[in-house]
């Protein structure tokens, strides 16, 4: 059995239809979770990350476990793994855990946590991903313009579905035991290049508007803590060379390269339709 936390976002819905599909006994977490959410077969446990004990019964009986950062307790989820016999954790982290540590620290102690279990583990430094894109579905729907600061500065964004790809491998194969995985697309897209993949997708201009930093830091902090607005806008406007760095590890894990931008756009264009 190997349970997925976070089911219902971009790269842990993906995560658990590739592990049905690879034949695995799958058991989907979510806060809100329901039957619909999931593939036919699927066993369902709603639990919080926020509250290591309401896990346990979805670690019943569980090999691997696919881990969030996500709540204050990681050595509780840790030992809520220990307790159910769990062999395996996977943890999806930050590529700011390596580059900013001051800033992501959280999931520094999330890291931690799972190097000092004991189990075998394997850690998922994702950089940006595609899908933050989904920010834009709405203005380009109803206005064709899509808002972002640093228009010319790119960087290598993931797309969801790659996470979710080297995820399953980690959580399925040999030989993943002790890695931390920098997982990036082929290439550095900035947000302009970005906004006219989106035009060409949906064969529609797109206007492209560049936020001054203060219009992003006021609109980021609506749904971010403070830190974390000021870690992502160091990121997007002063990328250091490791966060710019194209990283051959979703090629080396997957046996192919990456998807670019403009194929996670069109597989998601009816979003921005």
């Amino acid at each position: 059995m190997i349970v997925v936390t976070g089911a219902t976002g971009n790269v842990g819905r993906t995560l658990v239809r590739m592990l049905v599909e690879a034949g695995e006994r799958v058991t989907a977490v979510a806060r809100r979770i329901t039957e619909t959410d999931v593939p036919q077969g699927v066993r369902v446990v709603a639990a919080d990350l926020g509250d290591a004990e309401s896990l346990r019964p979805a670690l019943d009986g569980a090999e691997a476990v696919f881990l969030l950062v996500a709540g204050e307790e990681p050595q509780g989820i840790v030992a809520a793994a220990k307790a159910a016999r769990v062999r395996r954790l996977v943890l999806l982290s930050s590529q700011g855990a390596g580059t900013r540590p001051e800033v992501y620290a959280h999931a520094g102690r999330f890291e931690a946590a799972v190097r000092g279990s004991g189990l075998e583990w394997t850690v998922l430094r994702s950089g940006g991903m595609a899908s933050n894109a989904l920010a834009w579905a709405e203005p380009v729907r109803l206005h064709r313009t899509a808002a972002a600061p640093f228009g010319d500065v790119g960087l290598p964004f993931i797309d969801p579905d790659d996470v979710a790809a080297v995820g399953a491998a980690a959580l399925r194969e040999q030989g993943h035991d002790g890695a931390t995985y920098h997982l990036t697309g082929p290439a550095p897209v900035t947000p302009r290049e970005r906004a006219a993949a989106l035009a060409e997708v949906l064969g529609e201009p797109v206007r492209f508007v560049e936020q001054t930093r203060e219009e992003a830091h006021a609109q980021m902090a609506q749904f971010m803590p403070l830190p974390v607005v000021e870690g992502t806008l160091a990121i997007l406007g002063e990328p250091t060379p490791e966060e710019r760095r194209v990283s051959p590890d979703v090629e080396r894990t997957l046996g192919r390269p990456p998807h670019g931008f403009h194929e996670w756009a069109a597989r998601n264009a009816a979003a921005f339709r």
